[in-house]
């Protein structure tokens, strides 16, 4: 499997992770508001994704 790039990743991308459904938009804006991301645990600060991040190695990088 091919991993995504969660600071590059449009919303659409990121929804089509099974894990990420539905958070898409709110990885982005959390990005665009914050800046870049620097380690894939950050995620669990984006709301609606706490306790939702651990696992997503193998489909994500920075």
């Amino acid at each position: 499997m091919t991993q995504i790039n969660v600071n590059t990743a449009s919303a659409d991308e990121l929804d089509a992770i099974p894990r990420l459904k539905g958070h898409g938009f709110e990885i982005v804006r959390y990005r665009e508001d914050r800046g870049a991301f620097t380690a894939l645990r950050q995620l669990e600060e984006v709301p609606g994704m706490a306790g939702n991040a651990d696992g997503l190695e193998d489909s994500l990088t920075i």
